[in-house]
């Protein structure tokens, strides 16, 4: 197989396999792209270091934004008394594309995992119980991905606020257990939260 190890080409490739669902082939397709097509590779760059510039996290949620507040969270018409729970950032584009829920989220940035390492003061667990209380939620929609830490989150997160008077429900059945969200499709998901149960 040709190789190009220890020159440029070679570490745009591998710096591109990278990425998640990116494999060798495609992250050579792409690197031969944007050498075919410089002004391309300049406006990638451009892209990425704006990116890096201007995109941080919503200091009330966690989504990504612009400014202090994500766009959703400063929607005044969206439901600022339902809070849907999530655990990445791709899961909340997952629900938005339902265009069933109109709420705010809060991105948990992962999933209780002693295996991983992942404990709940790695989370934003303690910034959700705080919002909860001091936000007056009606309504938590766990809508984490059903896995085994996603469910063992989802109830330490229901036992924290076991003594108030939020009501806590999850997404229903039509997400398979053990899948991501980000690659179920929109109408599942639509399905999925119209059908939300109590936890």
């Amino acid at each position: 197989m040709l190789s190009f190890r220890n020159n440029a080409l070679e570490n745009l490739i591998s710096t591109l396999s990278r990425f998640p669902g990116v494999g060798r082939k495609t992250a050579q397709r792409l690197a031969v792209h944007i050498l075919k097509k410089p002004e391309f590779g300049a406006e990638l760059v451009q892209a990425v270091e704006r990116v890096r510039q201007e995109v941080h996290q919503c200091r009330r949620c966690f989504n990504l934004a612009e400014g202090e507040y994500c766009q959703i969270c400063a929607d005044e018409k969206r439901d600022q008394h339902q809070i849907c729970v999530v655990e990445d950032v791709v899961d909340l584009f997952a629900v938005e594309s339902s265009q069933e829920y109109r709420g705010v989220y809060h991105v948990l940035g992962g999933v209780i995992s002693p295996l991983a390492g992942v404990r709940p003061g790695d989370l934003k667990i303690e910034e959700l119980i705080r919002r909860v209380h001091s936000e007056n939620t009606a309504e938590l929609l766990l809508a984490l991905n059903p896995t085994t830490e996603g469910e063992a989150t989802m109830i330490y997160i229901s036992r924290l606020l076991s003594d108030s008077a939020v009501k806590i429900t999850r997404i229903a059945s039509g997400i398979p257990l053990g899948s991501n969200l980000e690659y179920i499709d929109a109408a599942t998901i639509g399905r999925a939260i119209q059908t939300r149960r109590d936890l």
